[in-house]
């Protein structure tokens, strides 16, 4: 087996890609890389210069990996400009660094793909050394590889990488019928709270609609466009996605799009856009204009836990940080990423600091467990 980068999605035909990638999980599709690169968002101009790897075996395409050559760390949600900061100390570069991620999301998942007939830790072995050997030639620091799913993540411990863990929280569908019926795991004063919640979005006057990608207008993808970039601009920052990005996922993969729309006095007030998986839901993207009272529980998270209970998705992923989850019936679970650094003192160091962290972590988790609004049993 042989190593080939590429630089763009352009270089690799998208039916080979996608046949590889299947479809249980949407961000490794060709169509959404694609989009991420041709919109701008993901380019040398943005800091995510494409190196993506092929694994190619007699010119069959084996295996493949998403890889970018970073000059910051901007939009990974694993944060590490403290690490920076100690190289620029001590008078070494960080920066440019290979990342394995999927830019801008922060949901776990493969990040290789492997045919099913081939040795999945001879080629994780093939990647690991080839990139060590791009980083020795070329004065790069470290490697990142974010959100693996437990298998490869194991695998990269494996190869020597040093693992860091996180929690973020998720919803997990244990057969519920409807939304009621999911409720009623709930205590009294927790389910009575929900009910609030959501009574109180239509005492405004707000009505929710559940569109499928094909489904949505060029009006209304610029509508929701207005309110995603309104998130960011309240915070004092610019969005990562452009309009073309959501443009052209819309129109080459919006099947897999799931918008939730505001709409109050025939307008529209606000949304939330997810993304469908095999059996899981991606909340990804929320804004609006105008605060109402329990809008973002609702758009966010009502609507598309009812969506997960009607087609039957196992689990609602909804992104990173959020702990008012908690309450609303999402379980904290454990995610991770893995790390390699050349300069070995650094990673001596780095990895004394996680396993310190890994230890800070698991009480978190077990402590934000403690406050579910389940029964007890």
């Amino acid at each position: 087996m042989d190593v080939k980068p590429i630089t763009s999605m352009t270089q690799v035909d998208a039916g080979i890609w996608n046949r590889l990638a299947r479809d249980g999980y949407p961000f490794l599709r060709h169509e959404f890389l694609l989009a991420l690169e041709q919109s701008g968002c993901a380019a040398a101009e943005t800091g995510w210069s494409p190196h993506h790897l092929l694994v190619l075996q007699n010119d069959a395409l084996r295996a493949f990996m998403p890889l970018y050559l970073k000059t910051h760390s901007r939009g990974e949600y694993v944060f590490d400009q403290q690490w920076a900061h100690a190289y620029q100390q001590c008078g070494l570069n960080y920066y440019p660094k290979w990342l394995t991620a999927i830019p801008f999301t922060p949901c776990q998942g493969p990040r290789m793909m492997i045919d099913e007939s081939a040795d999945a830790r001879e080629v994780t072995r093939l990647l690991v050394a080839f990139i060590k050997q791009l980083s020795e030639q070329n004065g790069i620091s470290s490697w990142h590889c974010l959100f693996p799913e437990p298998e490869q993540a194991q695998c990269l411990r494996d190869q020597g990488l040093s693992l860091r863990e996180s929690v973020q929280f998720h919803w997990l569908n244990r057969g519920y019928r409807d939304f009621d019926d999911f409720l009623q795991t709930f205590s009294s004063s927790k389910r009575k709270m929900i009910k609030r919640e959501r009574r109180r979005v239509c005492e405004q006057g707000i009505e929710l609609c559940r569109l499928g990608g094909r489904e949505v207008s060029p009006a209304q993808w610029q509508a929701f466009f207005q309110f995603y970039t309104m998130t960011y601009l309240k915070n004092g920052m610019s969005p990562y996605l452009n309009l073309a990005f959501f443009e052209q996922l819309a129109a080459t993969m919006g099947e897999k799009l799931l918008l939730v729309l505001a709409v109050k006095d025939d307008q529209y007030v606000g949304a939330a856009l997810s993304v469908i998986g095999a059996d899981t839901l991606y909340g990804r993207y929320w804004g609006c204009y105008e605060e109402y009272s329990n809008l973002h529980f609702e758009a966010c998270y009502y609507q598309g836990l009812e969506y997960c209970i009607a087609h039957g998705l196992k689990r609602f992923d909804s992104g990173a940080q959020g702990e008012h989850k908690i309450a609303r019936g999402f379980e904290p679970v454990t995610t991770c990423s893995a790390h390699w650094l050349k300069d070995a003192e650094f990673a001596k160091a780095v990895e004394h600091f996680l396993h310190e962290e890994r230890q800070a972590v698991a009480l978190y988790k077990q402590d934000a467990a403690t406050y579910l609004p389940f029964k007890k049993d």
